[in-house]
């Protein structure tokens, strides 16, 4: 089957020949726009879309790199908007379309026993929807149609961002009190301690008298 032209990372990276941080640092800065595809919390961009970066700036595609990106991906084809983009699924996707987790999936590509990927993109696996169902139905595995109908409708699951794992939330540490101040009183101030050593109990703290010479 013919699968479109899409880049991840570390193809972005090559093609551009900048470091695999750079390309993640022009996403954040908004010089890469949203991804048009996202598979298993990774995102891929479509070959038109990198190539609109090239020439601002410093950026400049690498025609040798893009021959040889083109090379490895003899089904490949150029596709001009991502609403025409065909199902691509990465792990997390093909397990909810069989009803397995990921590692089941990942168990079945190690020992080949599933489909072939049809991309291979900055170290993760791409298939076709289509290419998992012929699959599914050579091996007489059973398929998910509510995830299927999901997916053609261009609905996924919520997936965990990769990236930078978030810092453990800030303890917020209540403002430490200020104790009551020591006091010394006279036999004369009778009155005022009484009322000192009640009001000091009443806050809830303890009170420790020493008497003076």
């Amino acid at each position: 089957m013919r699968v479109p032209y899409l880049l991840g990372h570390a193809e972005i990276a090559s093609l551009l020949r900048v470091a695999r941080q750079t390309s993640q640092k022009w996403r954040t800065e908004g010089i890469l726009p949203e991804p048009d595809l996202v598979a298993s919390g990774n995102p891929y961009w479509l070959l038109v879309t990198v190539l609109r970066i090239s020439g601002v700036g410093d950026r400049q595609v690498d025609e040798r790199q893009l021959g040889a990106y083109k090379a490895a991906i003899p089904h490949g084809y150029e596709l001009q908007d991502n609403e025409q983009l065909p199902v691509i699924l990465g792990i997390q996707e093909v397990g909810s379309v069989l009803g397995r987790d990921a590692q089941a999936v990942s168990r079945w590509r190690n020992r080949r026993r599933i489909a072939e990927a049809d991309l291979f993109l900055s170290g993760s696996p791409l298939w076709l929807l289509e290419t998992i169902l012929a699959d599914a139905q050579h091996r007489q595995r059973s398929v998910v149609p509510a995830e299927i109908a999901m997916l053609r409708a261009g609905q996924r699951a919520p997936q965990k961002p990769r990236g930078r794992r978030p810092g453990k939330p800030t303890v917020v540490r209540p403002p430490q009190e200020v104790l009551p101040t020591a006091r010394t009183f006279t036999g004369a101030d009778q009155a005022a301690a009484v009322e000192f050593l009640a009001s000091v109990l009443a806050q809830g703290y303890s009170a420790v008298i020493k008497p003076q010479p």
